[in-house]
């Protein structure tokens, strides 16, 4: 069964990638279109003495709109992957160099590369690359689908029957989000970002499977109470979200 999960895994690597590499040719293809056509149209341009010039348009290649963007997300899911990939190096690392330590350096990095990664999703999303169009159905199961996530969010460090029930509210919560903006948009930028955060999510719950001994991860004492407080709390912070946050930060309506 786990040989299966990773084979499912590796397969929605090997796809992200590879519907990357097809939008940038798209990308290069449209591009070199536009370029002749705007050289065939300078055809008929003269020059002062009125002789014929051909304007031919360097084709320059596809501008780096994405660089940023991916770079971020290289650097954010490499961080938060290490317990993933060498659980037993940052053991070590937490060992000889602190506890005080080792966190320090990993929320510098976490928060450089996330400020990097939403700087690079801004500059992407002006010049955006469509793989498809989704149905208005789907923005509707999108937001179902959101429903969930804050009270998950809010669950993870308020532990009681959701968090028991969940076992990890947080990874559940990251794949709801990551799958409910897939099914909403169908842009370059889009896919990528929530495919990889997606394609994390599932990964990290395969290694928290696989860990011999849970790592344990501060938050309050159980009881029923934090269930209250995670679903109140959460369903107001999706509501916010819905009405007025999303359109603040992000400049687009879930509401259309």
């Amino acid at each position: 069964m786990l040989a299966l999960v990773l084979v499912l895994v590796l397969v929605l690597v090997l796809v992200l990638v590879l519907v990357l590499v097809l939008a940038l040719v798209r990308v290069r293809v449209q591009r070199g279109i536009v370029g002749w056509t705007a050289a065939l149209a300078g055809a008929a341009c003269q020059r002062p003495g009125g002789s014929a010039r051909l304007r031919l348009r360097t084709l320059t290649p596809a501008e780096p709109f994405m660089t940023l963007l991916i770079l971020g997300l290289v650097l954010f899911l490499g961080i938060h992957s290490i317990s993933i990939v060498a659980p037993a190096w940052r053991d070590v690392q937490v060992a000889q160099r602190g506890e005080g330590a080792w966190k320090g350096v990993y929320s510098v990095v976490a928060i450089a590369s996330f400020v990097l990664l939403i700087y690079g999703y801004g500059l992407a999303r002006q010049s955006p690359v469509v793989l498809y169009t989704a149905p208005t159905a789907m923005r509707h199961i999108a937001l179902l689908l959101m429903l969930p996530f804050f009270p998950l969010l809010f669950a993870a460090y308020l532990p009681g029957r959701i968090k028991a029930a969940a076992k990890h509210p947080m990874l559940v919560a990251v794949k709801l989000w990551a799958l409910a903006h897939l099914l909403a948009n169908g842009t370059l930028h889009d896919v990528v970002l929530f495919g990889a955060f997606l394609v994390w999510a599932v990964a990290d719950r395969i290694s928290v499977k696989r860990r011999s001994v849970a790592r344990v991860v501060p938050s309050a004492a159980p009881s029923v109470m934090n269930d209250a407080i995670a679903v109140i709390a959460g369903l107001a912070a999706y509501a916010l979200f819905v009405v007025w946050a999303h359109r603040w930060l992000i400049g687009v309506s879930p509401l259309g």
